[in-house]
């Protein structure tokens, strides 16, 4: 298998080379788009593919051929990761480029418009509203009997329509309204999460865990108030320090020194208000893959719990459906080890007649949550992706 890049002279947009069957990953326009598929291969073994790959880099410093896939919310879980037959990739420094891999043409032309349409849509809960506020109250019992600090219940809805789910016009939509966050679309998982959970490139090492979360209401005083309120609640603190420590434990050993902001930020996309905490270090040699964090990172306590393992076996035992890629990761890999990954947030699952898509929301248990709140929490996460998909 041999790859050639070159540059790219035309500005094309990456949801527009997606478009519905094919691949993307990024944020503020800088990321990947693919179409075609090389290769599948077990993300474990993705890099090593990778690096295997005969490439003419005619741009110099890109990263040629990559792969992109999601994995998983359970640990260890098995994943394929695709390479693209042909790939768009643009830098933050403004640089363009094409990787084709066997000699695939990138063909411009069938970029088209996606066609507005209005279809009819039903909603229904995935599992009953009374069995997840029982998941809830089990949690919070977990909690102040000493068992975790603190885990993560979700709950799914069922969308269905009348015609296909427009899967460009979905991404474009996402794009305008949650451009800040890492959008995705790989084999009809699609969304847009603001939670970065590791990224590398060379020896520098980034992550970005939210935890602790409020609505936005439209109204910037509102919204800097209820902020104010997110920063000074205990039981948002609790949950947020409970996922900057394990991050941080977890990414020490790996590097030489590690850096995190003292106190939490708030990340403020259009629904909802998060907790964030920025974490960069460097990497000790030799230096491990984006993989191997991956791996060793995922579930993180923001979509899981702490301690993990109890977390999990108590998510399994009381959710009452299984998670599939939500609350996993979504991103992607070159022949180095580079890549950036997300954490499975704010995302649907089609059907493969894209007819229907199942979306999860889910938020953090502590010893003081209250059920009918994390209630709200969920129907607020929800936004993100019903305002995406459905176009009556």
């Amino acid at each position: 298998m041999r790859a050639v890049t070159v540059p790219l002279e035309l500005d094309l947009d990456l949801n527009d080379v997606a478009r519905g069957d094919g691949y993307l990953f990024v944020r503020e326009g800088v990321g990947f788009a693919g179409r075609g598929v090389a290769a599948r291969i077990p993300i474990d073994r993705a890099v090593e593919f990778l690096a295997g790959i005969e490439h003419d880099d005619r741009v110099g410093g890109t990263n040629g051929p990559i792969a992109l896939g999601a994995l998983p919310f359970l640990p260890g879980s098995p994943a394929d990761l695709v390479v693209p037959q042909v790939i768009v990739g643009k830098s933050a420094d403004g640089r363009q480029w094409v990787t084709s891999l066997d000699d695939a043409d990138l063909d411009v032309d069938e970029v088209a418009e996606p066609v507005p349409s209005a279809a009819s849509f039903s909603i229904s809960p995935g599992v009953e509203v009374s069995h997840y506020l029982a998941a809830v109250a089990a949690a919070r019992h977990a909690v102040r009997s000493g068992q975790m600090r603190k885990a993560v219940i979700a709950r799914p809805i069922d969308i269905v329509s009348d015609q296909p789910i427009d899967v460009h016009a979905v991404l474009r939509r996402l794009k305008t309204t949650f451009g800040s966050s890492h959008r995705f679309s790989i084999d009809g998982f699609i969304g847009a999460s603001p939670e970065l959970l590791v990224a590398v490139e060379g020896d520098i090492v980034r992550a970005h865990p939210l935890a602790g979360t409020t609505r936005t209401t439209g109204d910037p005083a509102t919204d800097e108030q209820l902020a104010a309120e997110l920063q000074a609640s205990p039981k948002n603190q609790i949950e947020h320090r409970a996922a900057i420590e394990m991050v941080r434990d977890t990414l020490l050993p790996y590097c030489s020194y590690l850096d995190w902001a003292p106190e939490p930020s708030i990340v403020k996309v259009a629904n909802v208000q998060h907790l964030g905490s920025q974490a960069e270090g460097m990497l000790s040699k030799p230096t491990p893959s984006v993989i191997e964090l991956v791996r060793a990172l995922q579930p993180t306590p923001a979509v899981g719990g702490y301690p993990r393992e109890a977390a999990i076996e108590l998510i399994v035992g009381v959710e009452g459906f299984e998670r599939g890629r939500y609350g996993g990761a979504v991103g992607w890999v070159d022949g180095r080890g580079d890549g950036s990954w997300a954490v499975s947030l704010r995302c649907a699952e089609l059907s493969a007649d894209r007819r229907s898509a199942r979306l999860v929301a889910g938020g953090g248990i502590v010893a003081d949550s209250d059920p009918l709140s994390e209630l709200a929490e969920t129907q607020a996460k929800f936004q993100a992706m019903l305002s995406a998909i459905i176009r009556p």
